[in-house]
């Protein structure tokens, strides 16, 4: 990956951390999930990556969501195609491997981890999920593909242009489909985001009776909350923190 993961981390005490294996129809994916110690019947989040996998800082928001009482589990959804921790350079990291990633494919995968989680201490009636930059785009997506879904949090994903013919179906084109209400997070300045793209998607979900809210931070660019690379804008960061735990509770997390 381009960055390294600089951020302090987050401490495990009271937490179960660790490395899990989710059965697929083509083989075992792997995860990182965390959860309080001994805690039963969880609600729980799946924390869907950056285009850089699942590297310290998505383990770092698993830990940060365990803290709040949640079982939060971010399976390795290009197990199949690759690792990008090989790569230094993101348009080698989009071309060969997330452009070979099937959006089918992970909304089943998203599936197989709440299935799994569902066996291993999480409450499959409290279900929700949060992603980031290509995991935003994925959270829009699954919203729109899983009816027991009760939330989620979009961080700066892709509303309009997917990342290659694997990836075709646009949030904005799904907004009239969501099973679940979806909070999407966005900076004013992202150049990978068109301003238009974000408005046509508000005016999109306005006709949606699932309660879909946008918010916008005026001077943040792309992957704003990401505290391990120059993008980082703290007060941003934690205000988009803040309204995600208050999502999720006002939704039954």
């Amino acid at each position: 990956m381009t960055e390294e993961c600089i951020a302090r981390p987050t401490s495990a005490a009271g937490l179960e951390c660790g490395d899990a294996r989710i059965a697929t129809a083509d083989g075992e994916m792997p995860a990182y999930h965390a959860r309080p110690q001994g805690g039963e019947r969880l609600p729980t989040i799946l924390v869907v990556q950056e285009i850089f996998g699942v590297h310290e800082h998505i383990r770092d928001v698993c830990r940060r969501l365990a803290h709040l009482g949640y079982l939060a589990i971010a399976p390795e959804l290009y197990f199949r195609q690759g690792d990008p921790a090989g790569h230094t350079e993101i348009p080698r990291i989009v071309a060969e491997i997330v452009a070979r990633v099937p959006a089918a494919g992970v909304m089943a995968d998203l599936d197989a981890t709440a299935a799994w989680a569902a066996a291993n201490g999480g409450d499959p009636a409290r279900l929700g999920t949060t992603g980031f930059c290509w995991g935003g785009r994925m959270c829009w997506l699954y919203a729109a593909h899983n009816p027991a879904l009760k939330a989620a949090v979009a961080w700066y994903g892709r509303l309009r242009d997917g990342f290659g013919k694997l990836d075709a179906h646009s949030p904005i084109s799904l907004a009239a489909s969501l099973q679940a209400p979806v909070l999407g997070l966005y900076g004013g300045q992202d150049a990978s985001i068109p301003a238009a793209d974000v408005e046509a998607m508000r005016a999109a979900l306005a006709a949606s009776a699932r309660g879909s809210e946008i918010v916008v931070y005026p001077e943040a660019g792309h992957a704003f909350f990401a505290d391990y690379r120059p993008s980082y804008r703290a007060t941003d960061a934690a205000d988009g923190w803040q309204r995600m735990r208050r999502w999720f509770v006002a939704h039954g997390l």
